[in-house]
Order: C-alpha cells, then sequence, then structure tokens
C-alpha cells in the first residue's frame, strides 16, 4: 500500500509540498517529523484503475 505523506505548514495548516511513499517508509518520516517538531497530514494513496 502506498501513503500520501503531506508536510504542513506552521502558520495555517496548508500543505507545502507532498510526496508518496511505500508503507515500509511511513514509520521513518514520522519519526523523522516528530525529532524535528514537524507538522504533517498522512493518507493512503489514490490508486489508479486501469
Amino acid at each position: 500500500m502506498r501513503f500520501e505523506i503531506m508536510r504542513l505548514d506552521d502558520i495555517d495548516g496548508a500543505a507545502v509540498d507532498s510526496t508518496v511513499v511505500d508503507a515500509a517508509s511511513v514509520d521513518r518520516i514520522v519519526q523523522q517529523a516528530a525529532a524535528s517538531g514537524q507538522r504533517i497530514y498522512i493518507r493512503p494513496a489514490e490508486t489508479v484503475v486501469r
């Protein structure tokens, strides 16, 4: 499963940038954000159906 992780602005909470990562990378990114005090939003990435 893939997740979209958005970094949020400290002032208004708007998404500054985003990246899509696999499930194995989510924990590492959450730990880094927690250590630096960065605000993030995580949601499942949209799946493209063909």
